[in-house]
């Protein structure tokens, strides 16, 4: 089982971002999901969220980040039962903030664009639930 943390970061217009993959990863290419990654020997869930958003973007955040929920995803094409955090929070960043390192692209979704993308897995699985939360309403204008 691998661990992975990815991280829901809103807008101040509530729109999440979101990154494009290209056709390297070996686990969902060219679909669309939330920044994030492995974590690390020695890591906790919350450190790897934060590593991997300032290595696929270029963000640095010091804290804000919640989690919201672990799931679960089985990846068949690798016969591994994977399990994976959401971490979310609110920045004040926008598309111009972006370096994307990773991938194809990575910006802001309007949220009722994000439901009609080829997700990741994970993805699909935790953004209809995100969004229905009251935690990203929370964070809502």
């Amino acid at each position: 089982m691998t661990r992975f943390s990815s991280i829901a970061l809103v807008d101040p217009r509530g729109w999440l971002l979101l990154q494009e993959r290209d056709e390297h990863p070996v686990i969902d290419p060219e679909k669309w999901g939330f920044p994030g990654g492995g974590v690390e020997p020695g890591e906790t869930w919350e450190e790897a969220a934060y590593r991997e958003l300032e290595e696929e973007t270029g963000i640095a955040l010091d804290g804000g980040l919640e989690l919201f929920a672990e799931f679960s995803v089985r990846h068949a094409h690798r016969d591994t039962d994977d399990s994976f955090c959401l971490f979310f929070g609110a920045t004040d960043c926008s598309d111009e903030d972006i370096d994307c390192r990773e991938g194809r692209q990575i910006v802001f979704v309007d949220p009722a664009a994000a439901r009609g993308l080829d997700l990741t897995l994970a993805a699909a699985k935790a953004l209809p639930e995100f969004l229905a939360s009251d935690r990203y309403r929370s964070l809502l204008p």
